[in-house]
């Protein structure tokens, strides 16, 4: 990644900040993969756009909380070429209110999207990387230490979680030349939000004045994995207006 312009793969590829990240790569020369869950149709004319770029691109269905599921991925990507970078871009959140009032299955199944889903992603991520000291850029969030209390503190907590493995993963992997950092959002107008309109409601509170667009948070993804950012590994890099 940080010498050629070879293959990228995005989970969560199809919309949102993974979409606009996939867009910004592409436009740089790279190939991509890109990784959706359940919207074929989206990821399908994201692909086409970049075909029309002048760069190639494949697409697959990944379910990132799965091991078996995360590896056939990857393969899907070996016809492209050497996989030199990885943004993991999946994430969801299912419950939202305070704490006592979520229902325990959403808690479980937001912490496995945004936590589990990000470790396995890394962990099937390195066996490729390592043949090409690739990089990899997780994305975390600025409720990480917000805490976004009355909304989504377990999401804030796994967010957390995302950040540390940063830290740790780039020590681990700094011998096989893997450079791992991590991304964190604010409010970034996506589909996200159960509420269309919540970065509109609280872009009062952001000192910045307003949310985020993806691909603001796209260019700080991409800057991490280029050769311009080739001593950065373990940072992590806040893209959220202030906050």
């Amino acid at each position: 990644m940080d010498e050629t312009n070879g293959l990228i793969a995005v989970t969560g590829g199809s919309r949102g900040i993974g979409a606009a990240v996939v867009e910004r790569v592409a436009a740089s020369g790279h190939d991509v993969l890109i990784g959706f869950r359940e919207d074929r149709d989206a990821a399908d004319s994201l692909a086409d756009r970049v075909r029309e770029a002048g760069c190639r691109a494949a697409i697959a269905r990944v379910e990132t909380t799965d091991a078996r599921s995360l590896d056939d991925f990857f393969e899907a990507g070996e016809a492209l070429g050497p996989l030199c970078g990885v943004v993991a871009a999946a994430g969801a959140v299912r419950a939202v209110g305070p704490l006592a009032d979520l229902d325990p299955g959403d808690i479980a199944q937001d912490l496995n999207v945004n936590l589990l889903g990000t470790v396995l992603t890394a962990r099937a991520a390195i066996p490729h990387l390592s043949r090409t000291s690739g990089s990899m850029v997780l994305i975390g969030s600025a409720a990480s230490t917000i805490g976004s209390p009355g909304s989504y503190v377990h999401y804030a907590a796994a967010k957390a979680g995302v950040a540390a493995l940063t830290v740790g993963l780039s020590k681990e992997l700094a011998g096989a030349g893997i450079r791992v950092n991590c991304v964190e959002p604010g409010t970034i107008w996506t589909d996200f939000h159960q509420d269309p309109q919540r970065p509109a409601k609280v872009a009062a509170s952001i000192p910045w004045g307003r949310a985020g667009e993806p691909r603001e948070v796209a260019a700080a993804v991409a800057w991490l994995l280029s050769a311009e950012a080739g001593y950065t590994t373990g940072a992590t890099l806040r893209v959220a207006g202030g906050l």
